[in-house]
């Protein structure tokens, strides 16, 4: 699931919660998809981090 989808339905879900109220299982697969935005920040983050290079003067 591509970055945008996954922000579009965690949005959705969000709204509808606001709105209504949401079942189990729409509580349960906010939950996985909130870890996995989490994830995919976590992996971006590290990734940069990876990248930098110390240069001492």
């Amino acid at each position: 699931m591509d970055i945008d989808t996954l922000i579009a339905r965690i949005n959705e879900l969000a709204r509808k919660q606001k709105e209504v109220g949401l079942t189990e299982e729409e509580t349960l697969e906010r939950g996985k998809l909130r870890e996995v935005y989490l994830q995919n920040i976590r992996n971006n983050f590290r990734q940069q981090l990876d990248t930098i290079e110390i240069v001492d003067e």
